[in-house]
């Protein structure tokens, strides 16, 4: 039966991938980290569907979830990866990724890094005029690496500010205010033969993007009129939303791709290389994340095995990053009964460790477990090393298998960590 991607997992569902979970093998687990693969292929096709062109690129940005398991599912399924440092780099090359097909993006590149990427034949995306300057001394004729220039087409600020990218005064990329200089450099630079935007992750809305997108196009544009060598490639980052609440609107690739359509139309002609960075809106619904609740103390205050150390962006700025809770008992089932509001705290050593407050759940007991819901993108990547807690296991539901992305940390490979 098709997966349908265009709405969340219902609870019902996840709560019975959990009990597969269990029955493999893993019930005696603290804490697991679950990620639905078939269910990341049907994503990875619908984004190739809504932008379906001949060269197009669809490529994962491998910060939302660098488990080698889960990329080597994308690269296998026709995706690129989109790598935000070198260290990235080299997890795409383990998953298989072959060089022409990661993008390569990070904001601060060094000199040797530039040339590692150039030898390797990445993808580069430029961030600034001085990175320029090191790739035209290491650029040789025979590279065959494709290199964009990133530009900040300075929006307004989008709603969630810490990830927001491309609005005025942002960090990011050459503003598309300094339009003389961009065009100078792209005079002068032959090997220049692409552009690049990204305005953020979360936070933004289809327009935005939209808007974004076409005032780096219309800056092509101007470009194409003004210089031989042709700018072959575009580069429209990532950004689509997740959907972290039934109540909040799916923002689609297809709804995004229709919407450029008609904005940008010239985009689909086929003369451009199309390339997409997506990877919190393909990610966050294929994983969810269960903890058995340890401890339940007069409040209640239920205490789970993940918190801040997986959970950073929800703990440390709990209104803007939303995560749903479901209440899991022994036997795997939804645990029925009425709601009690119910404090959910971590298990690191600081007073606000906390998932959530007040939270309308049935009555928990310790053994029972709570699920945590759109955890594909942006947890495991984040973990903190603080307090040294183990990273749980990460599982990955394949067809009829469970099986193992990453297995728990043991006490030697923490230690280890640490230089023990």
């Amino acid at each position: 039966m098709p997966i349908a991607v265009d709405a969340r997992p219902a609870p019902e569902q996840l709560a019975e991938a959990f009990r597969r979970v269990r029955a493999a093998g893993h019930a005696d687990e603290p804490a697991v980290l679950v990620h639905d693969l078939d269910r990341l292929r049907a994503k990875l096709a619908d984004v190739a569907a809504a932008f379906a062109g001949p060269r197009a690129l669809h490529t994962v940005a491998i910060k939302a979830n660098p488990l080698v398991g889960v990329l080597r599912v994308a690269v296998a399924a026709g995706a690129g990866l989109e790598a935000a440092s070198i260290e990235e780099v080299h997890l795409a090359l383990r998953a298989g990724c072959s060089p022409d097909r990661i993008v390569f993006d990070s904001p601060v590149k060094t000199e040797a890094e530039l040339a590692e990427a150039l030898r390797m034949g990445l993808r580069i995306n430029a961030d600034n005029f001085a990175e320029i300057e090191r790739i035209a001394a290491l650029h040789t004729p025979a590279c065959a690496s494709r290199i964009g220039l990133r530009i900040n087409p300075e929006l307004a600020e989008a709603a969630i500010a810490l990830t927001s990218v491309g609005h005025r005064g942002s960090r990011f990329g050459v503003p598309l205010s300094q339009h003389s200089a961009i065009v100078e450099a792209f005079a002068r630079h032959r090997f220049l033969t692409g552009l690049h935007v990204h305005i953020g992750s979360q936070g933004v809305t289809i327009p935005e993007l939209v808007d974004g997108v076409a005032r780096v196009w219309q800056l092509r544009r101007e470009l194409v009129a003004v210089r031989p060598v042709p700018l072959d490639m575009f580069d429209l980052g990532g950004g689509l939303p997740a959907q972290y609440r039934d109540d909040a609107p799916r923002l689609t690739p297809t709804a995004y791709a229709a919407a450029l359509r008609a904005a940008v139309p010239d985009l689909f002609r086929g003369d451009v290389q199309l390339v997409t960075e997506f990877g919190r809106s393909i990610l966050a619904d294929c994983g969810f994340v269960v903890s058995r609740v340890e401890v339940v103390k007069p409040g209640p205050v239920a205490g789970l095995h993940v918190g801040a150390d997986l959970f950073v962006r929800r703990v440390y700025r709990p209104h803007e990053w939303h995560h749903d809770f479901l209440a899991i008992g022994r036997d795997g089932l939804p645990l029925a009964g009425d709601p009690v509001a119910t404090t959910l705290a971590g298990p690191l050593c600081f007073g606000g460790d906390v998932l959530a407050r007040d939270l309308p759940l049935p009555a928990l007991a310790p053994g029972d477990h709570v699920l945590i819901r759109d955890t594909g993108a942006y947890t495991l990547s984040m973990w903190s090393r603080y307090c040294s807690r183990a990273i749980p296991a990460a599982l990955g539901l394949d067809g009829d298998a469970v099986t193992v992305l990453r297995p728990r940390d043991t006490i030697a490979d923490v230690v280890a960590f640490w230089g023990g």
